[in-house]
């Protein structure tokens, strides 16, 4: 399914979360400008489950120990990967900024990007493949969703099979479908290390969890 827009609008310009997705569409467009270079940007910039694992053990913990869970946050694999997040936090981010307040809404962001790797690294520990994308953070802002707007209405593009068929759907049945598919497949995964075919599924699962459990701290009374 692919959200298309929300029938509850923000009250307020979201600033803070159209500049996210302008800096992912920036770095998404320098990363084009590297060519073969680029495997070692993901390497560099993109949390190594196995190289942050060896750095707890080890107690060898520095600033590059850290910062890939925020750089990440902000390289894709590709158009798809990026049009799909951007597209998911263009419907859903406007409301929880409106909703948190800018500045709590940045750190809202961010500390659900943050849960969302760490969720991955611990089920996958070993793994050698970057995490990079900003779905984790994503999948945060969708948890929040859920809850503070369960009767909101999300226009979206439904696969019927053969045929594509676009309607309106409750918020909750929208995401609550969401999540079940990244519980699916996050169970799936386990028996293939965790991530399948390069999908941190269990990253979806923390960022989401993650943002349905900071709602009652962040919201505005």
């Amino acid at each position: 399914m692919i959200p298309l827009r929300d029938t509850n609008p923000s009250n307020t310009f979201p600033i803070v979360n159209y500049s996210i997705i302008a800096v992912n569409v920036v770095v998404f467009f320098y990363e084009l400008s590297l060519g073969a270079e680029l495997g070692q940007m993901f390497l560099l910039l993109g949390v190594v489950p196995q190289k942050f694992s060896a750095d707890i053990q080890t107690l060898n913990i520095d600033l590059g120990t850290i910062q890939p869970f925020f750089t990440s946050m902000f390289l894709h694999g590709g158009w798809m990967h990026l049009i799909g997040n951007m597209l998911f936090l263009y419907v859903f981010g406007d409301n929880i900024e409106d909703k948190f307040g800018k500045g709590k809404y940045i750190l809202f962001y961010f500390f659900c990007g943050f849960a969302a790797a760490l969720t991955q690294v611990y089920i996958n520990p070993e793994s050698h493949i970057p995490m990079i994308g900003a779905s984790g953070a994503i999948a945060g802002v969708l948890g929040a969703y859920v809850v503070m707007f369960p009767k909101a209405r999300v226009f979206a593009v439904v696969p019927m099979i053969i045929f594509y068929r676009a309607m309106e759907l409750p918020a909750f049945l929208f995401l609550g479908f969401w999540f079940l598919m990244q519980v699916i497949s996050g169970m799936l995964s386990l028996g293939i290390g965790g991530d399948a075919g390069g999908v941190a599924f269990w990253a979806h699962i923390g960022g989401f969890v993650c943002g349905v459990a900071l709602v009652p701290l962040l919201k505005k009374q």
